[in-house]
């Protein structure tokens, strides 16, 4: 059944209300009950029903659990690094007797740095990055609107510029399926790196502004808010996504192995895992279970050194990982409302009839700008990046070669728009994953991030109009 304009109402209002109340939850919801009832054909009894066994639903899925575990281990594995000493002997190491952190912009530098080097997957690169940087930047009063655009900027944008891992795989596949030749799928796709400008231009941004005063608009106000008050976080938002700062036991000494040895151990335990499951290439590596086995592992690892070093007994260990957990218990609420609304607007056919409603647009020369144009919109209104690049794949890449436009800069213009809004849209995963690792609110991280990646989207607009009529 097709759905039409009724298709694109609910992941719309959805995003219209989480901007307007700043409330992603009532926003979601409100999403799910009107996907739902478009479903049902207008019947509110059935709506109601499937709203409720749609969110039941999401955790059929092992990924979608996966992730949701890991969030809340996350909170625990976090919360215990605190409590036993670990991020003050790593600050007291870092930043007092070392000096390998001294100041704001190397604490923002290593945040950079850290998600570049975390490549193989955006929702392991936000929660790696996030956590274990945290401390750093928390110290160096980096304001938590910031730390959430480096990790969430140096997470997808860089996976499609370096995807040596399950992404290559992924976006050769959608080459393939828009009719590029299997033979020449791999090359074109190298050859669409560079035309990806998005992506190239918000890595690059992301590493400059770590040094260069660049920030501008709410980012700025944010920064110099930390700077001026140390407030990390707006002091009039009311936060779902921030974790309360419990800060060390009194009295307990700074134990820098309680943070070093429980994140090797998470970093060692992902690589063995990626290798493992990739057969010997741990870019080809099963990202969801390594994640999974990461935080299992460490946590675990944290436990134990809590016990041995008696900070706990364990019974007060069992209520310091609930309250951990506890604090990250809002983000995972969140991320099961935005996989369940996710599967509905899949349902609805969002992607199909967006694409469908711009293709009477599509001129030769004009066609990667509207094809970016297209894969922003549907991204921004699904939040996935891969369900855009499968659906715009069939519809631009035909095309493209139909009317003999330049296939790599289509590809590029595909894959940039398609990341937009995995980067940009505040039901995306990614992007509740980056607060919840930063400990910043969504919609201060959605208000502060978005004149950047308006003006990423607006300069490469430009180019793709330009090369459209050059290439």
């Amino acid at each position: 059944m097709e759905y039409g304009i009724f298709s694109i109402i609910p992941p719309v209002l959805t995003i219209v209300l989480a901007l307007v109340l700043k409330n992603v939850y009532v926003a979601l919801l409100s999403g799910i009950f009107l996907a739902s009832l478009t479903l049902a054909g207008g019947n509110i009894i059935v709506g109601l029903n499937s709203s409720f066994y749609g969110i039941v639903k999401t955790f059929a899925g092992s990924g979608n659990v996966i992730v949701i575990l890991s969030i809340l281990m996350i909170g625990a594995f976090i919360h215990l690094i605190e409590r036993s000493g670990g991020v003050k002997g790593f600050m007291e190491m870092m930043v007092e007797k070392r000096s390998i952190i001294s100041s704001k912009k190397t604490a923002a530098f290593f945040t950079w740095l850290l998600g570049i080097i975390v490549f193989t997957s955006g929702s392991l690169s936000c929660m790696l990055t996030g956590s274990v940087a945290r401390p750093l930047n928390d110290s160096m009063k980096v304001s938590h609107e910031k730390a959430a655009f480096l990790v969430h900027t140096t997470s997808t944008p860089w996976c499609v510029l370096l995807p040596l891992s399950g992404w290559l795989a992924a976006m050769v596949g959608y080459l393939t399926s828009g009719g590029v030749n299997e033979a020449d799928a791999i090359n074109t796709l190298l050859a669409s790196i560079p035309l990806n400008f998005y992506c190239i231009i918000a890595v690059v941004f992301a590493l400059l502004s770590t040094f260069l005063p660049l920030d501008f608009g709410p980012m700025r106000q944010a920064e110099k808010r930390a700077d001026t008050t140390g407030e990390l976080d707006d002091p009039e938002t009311s936060s779902a996504s921030r974790k309360s700062k419990v800060g060390d036991i009194p009295d307990m000494k700074p134990h820098a192995i309680n943070m070093f040895l429980p994140i090797l151990i998470m970093v060692g335990t992902i690589l063995v895992v990626l290798i493992v499951t990739g057969k010997g290439n741990p870019t080809r590596g099963s990202g969801m279970q390594a994640l999974l086995w990461g935080c299992s592992i460490s946590l675990l690892s944290i436990c134990f050194m809590c016990l041995v070093e008696r900070v706990f007994t364990l019974e007060e260990l069992t209520s310091e990982v609930l309250d951990g957990m506890k604090g990250m218990l809002p983000i995972a609420i969140v991320l099961t409302l935005a996989f369940t609304m996710g599967t509905l607007v899949k349902g609805l056919d969002t992607g199909h009839y967006l694409s469908s409603l711009f293709a009477g647009f599509l001129t030769p020369a004009l066609l990667p700008a509207l094809t970016f144009i297209m894969a922003m919109l549907l991204s921004f209104a699904t939040g996935t990046s891969m369900g855009t690049m499968a659906i715009m794949a069939v519809l631009a890449l035909p095309m493209a070669i139909n009317m003999d436009v330049n296939i790599p800069l289509t590809a590029g213009a595909l894959f940039g728009g398609s990341i937009f809004g995995d980067h940009a849209s505040p039901v995306s995963d990614t992007t509740i994953m980056s607060c919840a690792s930063t400990g910043c609110d969504i919609m201060d991280h959605i208000k502060t991030q978005m004149p950047y990646v308006l003006c990423f989207a607006g300069i490469s607009l430009v180019l793709y109009i330009i090369l459209g009529f050059i290439m």
